[in-house]
Order: C-alpha cells, then sequence, then structure tokens
C-alpha cells in the first residue's frame, strides 16, 4: 500500500485496515512456515504496510496532542 493512499484514508480507517495487516501477515509467517512461499517478498512488503500505517497513526496523534 502506497503512503499517499494511506496519508487519505481515515484514522478509524486505518486502524481497521492495520488489524487486518497484521492478521494477514500473521498468515503469511504460518504458511511461509508449513511450505515456502512462492514469494517470499510478499512477508516483507507487508511488514512495510503495517510499520507505513503505524507511522501515520502515530504522525496524526502527535498532531492531535500538538494542537491541545
Amino acid at each position: 500500500m502506497k503512503q499517499e493512499v494511506i496519508k487519505e484514508m481515515s484514522t478509524a480507517e486505518l486502524r481497521e485496515r492495520l488489524v487486518e495487516e497484521k492478521k494477514h501477515l500473521t498468515r503469511l509467517k504460518l504458511n511461509h512456515a508449513v511450505s515456502p512461499l512462492e514469494n517470499p517478498h510478499k512477508i516483507t512488503d507487508n511488514k512495510k504496510t503495517v510499520a507505513r500505517i503505524l507511522t501515520e497513526l502515530r504522525k496524526r496523534e502527535m498532531l492531535e496532542n500538538n494542537n491541545k
């Protein structure tokens, strides 16, 4: 998921998407442990997506605290 797409999403949508992405990452890791994935870079891409979402949520939290 691109950073531009993440920035356009609302905070509630980001939180929901974060839960989904973490579940997907867990599923990928388990599947890879049982039998190697055809493209193991999917795990890396998913980790980066989770990190991007967490970064955007933290950024919004910091902006909200500074505005108070």
